[in-house]
């Protein structure tokens, strides 16, 4: 064990001339740190329209159905209709900035309502005036859909109502929480890939045959110090979100959770590694490698993300427990396979 402990203090060591890790890592460190503050921004990305409170849109309405929008307009404080008599005439006050949208609104002969909608092109404003203008339409939508109702043979399934829920919390525990769990893993698993097949590349591996390390300690050593990398970074992120007002529950869990998943994908990185030496084939492999396990998890009853944000807001279900279980018995799997690929690519002897 001693043998393993001074492998993995070597390559912590080693990671401080990483620039592009450090530096990872520091990014990851500013959003933990500043998160209530970053939020803001980021939440602007995540859901333009969470940040168009005040932000009045004045519409230019044109067409024969111009009533029927008007009448939607007037249902919210931050829309405002201005009565154009053509399309033509719209244009030259939008192009003068004096309205941000327009709305060309016709009733065909069906009964069906046809809206073309003209919004800015490369304006600062534009996510935010297409935000609204898709409220707009959704909202002329259900309007129609009331109208018509008389003429459904069947009743349809009620639509699941509007929730209030702040995006500030929704963006805080489903993607700034588990962000900032498992970017530490993927960097890990990257990290792990480097450093083996920079051993064979460098051929430093010669230089260990004078010592009495054996093949599984340096190895063993490499996924102890990779391993550990990720939740330690997580506890640490956990901390700081809660010094920064961010109330994360169950982080036991999430940290084991974490765990289990860091020394699967380490263990993942090794094996490709180990068998292929070369880091550019390596590295190339593990990513697309990583990039489809971690899409397949989606398909999962629940993935581990999904995990992440119930035991972060305090609402995990006896599947996320399970979860947190199972992941850990995979890492385990991995750490065989590795083990495995110790045997059959004599780590010592060098190509």
């Amino acid at each position: 064990m001693d043998n393993r402990l001074t492998v993995a203090r070597r390559e912590l060591a080693s990671l401080r001339s990483e620039k592009t890790i450090v530096l990872a890592i520091l990014i990851q460190l500013l959003i933990a740190a500043f998160s209530s503050f970053l939020a803001v921004g980021l939440v602007s990305m995540y859901d333009p329209g969470s940040v168009s409170d005040g932000f009045v849109v004045s519409f230019g309405v044109t067409g024969n159905a111009t009533e029927d929008v008007n009448h939607v307009l007037g249902t919210d404080s931050s829309w405002q209709a201005v009565q154009y008599p053509s399309q033509r005439a719209a244009m030259g006050d939008f192009r003068d900035g004096k309205i941000q949208a327009i709305l060309h609104v016709d009733r065909t002969a069906d009964g069906s309502v046809r809206v073309d909608a003209i919004a800015p092109d490369g304006n600062i404003r534009t996510t935010l005036v297409v935000t609204q203008i898709k409220k707009v339409l959704g909202q002329l939508e259900r309007t129609e859909r009331d109208r018509l109702s008389y003429r459904l043979e069947r009743s349809p399934v009620a639509q699941v109502p509007e929730s209030g829920a702040s995006p500030y919390f929704g963006f805080t525990y489903t993607v700034l929480v588990p962000l900032l769990m498992f970017l530490p893993v993927f960097i890990s698993g990257s990290i792990t890939v480097d450093t083996i097949s920079e051993e064979f590349e460098r051929g430093t591996l010669e230089l260990l045959r004078v010592t009495p390390l054996t093949d599984v300690d340096i190895v063993d050593g490499k996924l102890l110090a990779m391993g550990m990398l990720a939740p330690l970074q997580a506890g640490a992120w956990l901390l700081l979100l809660s010094f920064n007002g961010t109330s994360v529950s169950n982080p036991l869990e999430i940290i084991s959770l974490v765990a289990g998943c860091s020394v699967a994908v380490v263990a993942l990185g090794a094996t490709l590694a180990l068998r292929f030496r070369d880091r550019k084939r390596a590295q190339f492999l593990f990513s697309m490698a990583l990039l489809v396990v971690f899409s397949a998890t989606y398909f999962l009853p629940e993935a581990p993300a999904n995990s992440v944000a119930k035991l972060a807001i305090g609402s995990p279900t006896p599947l996320t427990h399970a979860v947190v279980v199972v992941y850990p018995l995979c890492s385990l799997v991995g750490y065989a396979l590795v083990r495995r690929a110790i045997g059959g690519s004599h780590l010592l002897t060098t190509a």
